[in-house]
């Protein structure tokens, strides 16, 4: 086996724990989450770092096998079902909700490793040395980005529920 199939081999080991290890955090934290909008959404971002995982199984074992990079179906969609699922329970909860500051943390703290699995992701996509790899690392960074993006918009939304409405629905204070 070549060097970059080991240095592939090894960065995708680092990816299958990484994800692995997201999963349970958001398992984690979805079960000690004090609404259900937590709990909706860390339960979601759980089952994407599983969908994550099960992609990198299936490259690593067809590296390891075919000694190649495959081709992957892999077609992340920007955020779209995490911001819909936001945005539901948002219309449900409205500026009714009680975070704890344990939430809070949470929160900070998963998209830090969002922020962290991203860069990692980007290192690896500019050390790929085959188009499928680079385009696969490209997409991935950018779905950390949109988790982060929706992490930091329910942070948001716990710390200042009336303020978050306020910014988002961009009222009209001059009665027209």
């Amino acid at each position: 086996m070549g060097i970059d199939q080991d240095r592939t081999l090894q960065a995708l080991q680092v990816a299958i724990k990484m994800e692995i290890d997201g999963k349970q955090f958001y398992l984690k934290a979805s079960r000690e989450s004090g609404n259900e909008l937590g709990r909706k959404l860390l339960e979601s971002l759980a089952a994407e770092e599983d969908v994550h995982r099960q992609n990198f199984e299936k490259i690593y074992d067809s590296i390891r096998v075919k000694q190649g990079w495959p081709g992957t179906d892999f077609k992340p969609d920007g955020g779209k079902r995490l911001r819909t699922i936001f945005a539901d329970a948002i219309d449900k909860t409205g500026t009714e909700v009680d975070a704890a500051t344990t939430e809070l943390d949470a929160v900070k703290t998963a998209m830090e490793m969002e922020n962290k699995t991203g860069d990692y992701y980007k290192v690896q996509g500019q050390a790929a040395t085959h188009d499928a790899e680079r385009n696969f690392y490209q997409a991935l960074v950018a779905e950390e980005r949109a988790h982060y993006l929706v992490l930091l918009d329910y942070y948001e939304y716990l710390s200042d529920p009336a303020g978050w409405f306020v910014r988002k629905e961009h009222p009209s204070l001059d009665g027209g």
